[in-house]
């Protein structure tokens, strides 16, 4: 019998709630022997709406785009050491971009089966809805998503297995 699932995507973006994803996607992968992807995107299209709106300039963008790279390194190697834990091989990789572009573009290229994202935000208004980048990948994934709330099982689990 075929596992449903051979490739999984996670998607990192530093908060908690992607960890829970990227700990509950190890656990899968390792329990059905699927191949597992993580993604962190640098929102440079966030950085350029920033300086578009005069919030930021081209300076402060460089520095602040240095930043967040450097932040998508430490989460990506947090990522390869948790999946390293459980003796799974995990694909890492920094894109930048419009991290919903980025993605859908990475699960149609790698013909990823399953997206998992942490959490999606409860949506105020309609800015909200529009700019969620989790919602977005929600609502125009290619492939089925897994939305991992946010739990102390996960983390309980992850450490006793």
């Amino acid at each position: 019998m075929k596992v449903p699932y051979s490739r999984i995507l996670v998607y990192l973006d530093g908060s908690e709630g992607s960890i829970n994803a990227l700990m509950y996607s190890i656990l899968l992968a390792k329990s059905t022997g699927a191949k597992l992807h993580a993604v962190y995107v640098v929102n440079t299209k966030a950085l350029g709406d920033l300086v578009r709106s005069h919030i930021f300039v081209d300076q402060e963008k460089a520095e602040y785009q240095a930043d967040l790279r450097k932040d998508a390194s430490r989460h990506v190697r947090h990522a390869e050491k948790l999946a390293s834990s459980k003796d799974l091989d995990i694909e890492t990789e920094i894109i930048e971009g419009s991290p919903h572009h980025v993605m859908i573009d990475y699960i149609k290229a790698h013909s990823i089966d399953l997206l998992a994202l942490g959490p999606v935000n409860v949506i105020r208004s309609r800015r909200d809805e529009l700019t969620s980048e989790n919602d977005r990948m929600l609502r125009t994934s290619p492939c089925p998503v897994l939305v991992v709330r946010e739990s102390d099982d996960i983390w309980e689990e992850f450490g006793e297995v």
